[in-house]
């Protein structure tokens, strides 16, 4: 298959931490929220990423100097909260070095699907936060990024007009994700948007 040529055709499965093992194996940060898919997949790709932020991985940009990389899985455990991940070719400590900071990741066109009433997390990053809670929808920001280890649920991170607002990813909140037109509709508590604000300044 040919690899996609932009970071918005990308999937990224997990960050490549460190050598794990004597045997080429690599651990790795978890960025899916189906990390069980690992055992339905054999051809992976391997890209030169960028991290920063609480949600991890920010690009993954594809350089005509670092071309992504296909490669094939051929072993995976969870291990302490991440992935080891071995591919075949990569056999030694030294080789497993090499793939430190690499992100593993697929095609966008591969990912699982979901049901109607789930969305990706990737999918919100860039989308524009609506509270429809009041008289008139009021515009919260842009998604920035997504936390995911603050707690069970996880928080939005927005950017508006008075700076980072922080917004918990809550069902009871939620009425409507338009991931085509880059919205994200909720109703959200009174004073919530201003307290954040305010744990802020």
């Amino acid at each position: 298959m040919t690899a996609p040529e932009t970071a918005e055709q990308w999937v990224w499965l997990a960050l490549i931490r460190r050598p794990q093992g004597r045997k080429g194996e690599v651990f790795a940060d978890i960025l899916t929220d189906f990390p069980e898919k690992f055992a339905e997949r054999r051809q992976l790709w391997l890209l030169r990423g960028s991290t920063s932020g609480a949600g991890g991985v920010k690009s993954a940009a594809v350089k005509t100097n670092t071309a992504p990389r296909a490669v094939e899985l051929i072993g995976h455990w969870l291990h302490k909260g991440g992935v080891v991940l071995h591919f075949s070719g990569v056999d030694s400590i030294s080789a497993a070095e090499e793939l430190a900071g690499l992100v593993v990741a697929i095609p966008l066109a591969e990912r699982a699907k979901l049901a109607e009433d789930e969305v990706y997390i990737g999918d919100l990053i860039g989308c524009t936060l609506v509270d429809i809670g009041g008289t008139d929808p009021a515009e919260i920001g842009k998604i920035q990024d997504v936390d995911r280890t603050a707690g069970p649920v996880a928080l939005l991170v927005v950017r508006g007009a008075t700076g980072e607002v922080l917004v918990p990813f809550a069902r009871s909140y939620l009425r409507r994700v338009d991931v085509g037109g880059r919205r994200v509709e909720m109703e959200l508590p009174d004073g919530l948007v201003d307290l954040n604000a305010a744990d802020e300044a």
